[in-house]
């Protein structure tokens, strides 16, 4: 058994929901829940099989964002995982429905930070221990950044 640090590519701009799911019609349930719920963002889906003829099936609005997709999921090499790039959305506005996705399993990671992926890799196959999103603690918040965030969540339109 050999563990690996796989890291995930992250174009400019976007984030990305990596996750575990298992069965062949993922791409297009996860397709038609960004479409519903983030018309005017640009995403892909990717999903890889974990059996029969083990292809990674897609699905987008946006290929650059789909061919991104492939080579995360082509590099980290486990079964009947799914990635989700979105550009123009925040996963805030899809979690909650990915997580309802029959298919879904579970949640790795929702972020637009650097994420390195933690595999796991023996005579069967690989498959995901956990991740590691963006980077340790520097410190307590103190009144001058809750005041940033606060501000900040309004800027977004996230708060009133």
């Amino acid at each position: 058994m050999e563990l690996k640090s796989i890291k995930v590519e992250i174009p400019e701009g976007c984030n990305i929901i990596l996750g575990q799911t298992h069965f062949i019609k993922t791409a297009e349930d996860l397709f038609e829940i960004l479409s519903t719920h983030i018309p005017h963002a640009k995403f892909a889906i990717a999903f890889t099989e974990a059996s029969g003829p083990c292809l990674i099936r897609s699905e987008s609005n946006d290929e650059e964002l789909r061919e991104y997709c492939i080579k995360n999921l082509s590099n980290i090499g486990a079964g009947h995982v799914f990635c989700i790039l979105m550009r123009g959305a925040f996963p805030i506005s899809v979690l909650n429905s990915i997580k309802n996705c029959q298919e879904v399993c579970q949640i790795y990671c929702a972020t637009a930070n650097p994420l390195q992926v933690i595999v796991v890799e023996t005579e069967q196959g690989r498959g995901i221990l956990g991740v590691v999103d963006g980077f340790s603690p520097k410190g307590v918040e103190t009144e001058e950044d809750r005041q940033k965030r606060k501000e900040f969540l309004r800027k977004i339109k996230y708060k009133l």
